[in-house]
């Protein structure tokens, strides 16, 4: 039986309506996808998970045949027609899934035997990889339809899926428990028989419990600690860069970050370097487009040295804060929230940056719920944020950026951006992708609805009678081959 710590938000642990990684890494040992990611301590790859075997036809025709056997946690079948009403759920189901944009250009979903099952797509869709992926990519979960037909709205309490681990029970505001699946169709895992996830709101109480014993592990260790933990003979720390980017979000939908040139100004006041020292304890390394250096096939090391993305210029800053129609000294406000990762750090590294170029905030911290809320209804002028993405430029700006997706917070639209990840879905050429997602995060940064800071490692500690722990860079916990020594 394992303990560990879970600091993290967690909404609701239905992978088709989720958007926080404190749910995504607890429902990684509930469900599975048709393939999985498996990492070799360089690259990621895409491998059979529900699957057998994929075959991918003209780019657009892509047929699974399953694994035989395999029964969800209640005892009914995950047959094709349970893949098929899985993904058709997602894609047009009602209430409409957050994810459902990653099948924006599904056109069939076909059940060619009871083990095999088609997706057509309009085009070719270079990122179905990543949304199959089962948690990590969240819409290619596969869920039982008849614990969602019992349970209706409550199935995001009442789990039901084909993991290693099934669900047991969910005390609001003090443990989720999940339990080993007996029936899990590979051979000798899970090796645990249990594993609760304490919710524990306050870090440093989440902290003092490692040090002591009282648990056995922490989904996420906040930056500020990390040393600390480091430091202990007793403990095992993991942590790398991931697919993700730290970033000041601005209103483009009202006065003043309505304009161009004030956000430019943003942009460029911000010293990434400081704010990783303060906000961060020097645990991130600076962000200049959101594409991430595990993302090898489109990551460009010498971005900075190109003079292309944001980076630290005040000079130019100045320039561009004149050059705005917005005079004066101004007082926006910023959104921000204790919680998280960072809590209100990076908000006041920032405050003496953007002083001096005679932006003043006011700065409002609320709960996280109401911060939430706040956020989605707009009512901001800045806020900082944290996006986790799945391995591919397209989950990195695709659902953040495009015109009217639901994560595009700040509102910024551009035609050309859209037109460029739209080309970027159409083809599997992974040189002509690159070539689009440059463009576009050219177009994204130089316009600058945020100004990016960091991409950050997401540290996770274990004592050391936690054993076969396999770290993958896409912020997931995989309790699969875990045991207790």
């Amino acid at each position: 039986h394992i303990r560990l710590g879970w600091i993290d938000h967690v909404d609701t642990l239905d992978p088709h309506f989720t958007g926080f990684l404190g749910a995504v890494k607890i429902h990684n040992n509930i469900y599975n996808g048709l393939l999985k990611v498996e990492y070799d301590g360089k690259r990621v790859s895409f491998v059979p998970d529900l699957a057998q075997t994929w075959e991918i036809q003209d780019d657009k025709v892509h047929t699974f045949k399953l694994r035989p056997g395999v029964k969800f946690h209640d005892g009914t079948p995950c047959d094709a027609e349970a893949v098929k009403w899985s993904v058709e759920r997602v894609w047009k189901g009602t209430p409409r899934s957050p994810h459902a944009w990653k099948y924006k250009e599904l056109a069939s979903v076909e059940i060619l035997d009871p083990l095999t099952v088609r997706l057509t797509f309009n085009k070719p869709y270079a990122f179905l990889p990543v949304a199959l992926t089962g948690s990590t990519g969240r819409a290619g979960t596969i869920v039982s339809k008849a614990a969602v037909e019992k349970y209706g709205d409550k199935f995001g309490r009442n789990p039901v899926g084909t993991g290693p681990f099934k669900f047991v029970s969910w005390r609001e505001n003090d443990a989720i428990v999940i339990e080993k699946n007996p029936d899990y169709f590979e051979k000798g895992l899970p090796k645990l028989d249990r594993a609760t996830f304490l919710l524990m709101k306050e870090p440093s109480a989440a902290i003092a419990a490692m040090l002591s014993g009282q648990i056995d592990g922490l989904g996420d260790v906040p930056v500020q600690f990390v040393s600390q933990l480091k430091a202990q003979k007793n403990l095992q720390v993991y942590g790398e860069i991931e697919g993700n980017y730290v970033y000041v979000g601005m209103n483009c939908k009202r006065a003043p970050f309505d304009d161009m040139d004030l956000r430019r100004a943003v942009a460029f006041a911000i010293n990434r370097e400081v704010a990783i020292k303060q906000a961060f304890f020097g645990h991130a390394i600076p962000a200049y487009t959101p594409i991430s250096p595990p993302m090898t096939d489109f990551y460009d090391p010498d971005v900075a040295k190109s003079g292309r993305g944001q980076s630290f210029d005040l000079a130019k800053a100045k320039e561009f804060r004149a050059k705005s129609k917005v005079k004066g000294t101004i007082e926006p406000l910023f959104l921000a929230s204790e919680s998280g990762l960072f809590g209100t750090r990076l908000v006041q590294s920032v405050l003496p940056m953007l002083a001096a170029i005679d932006i003043k905030p006011k700065i409002e911290v609320v709960e996280r719920a109401a911060w939430i809320q706040r956020r989605n209804s707009g009512e901001w002028d800045l806020f900082d944020f944290n996006w986790w993405a799945d391995l591919d430029p397209d989950e990195t700006i695709t659902p953040e950026f495009r015109t009217g997706e639901a994560w595009n917070y700040p509102g910024w639209s551009n035609k050309r951006f859209d037109e460029l990840v739209n080309a970027a879905q159409d083809t599997l050429d992974v040189a002509k992708r690159k070539e689009y997602y440059t463009e576009a995060c050219d177009i994204l940064m130089n316009e600058a609805p945020i100004a990016i800071v960091s991409h950050m490692p997401v540290f996770k500690a274990f004592s050391q009678k936690v054993k076969d722990f396999k770290y993958i860079p896409v912020d997931s916990l995989n309790l699969h081959t875990v045991s207790l020594g």
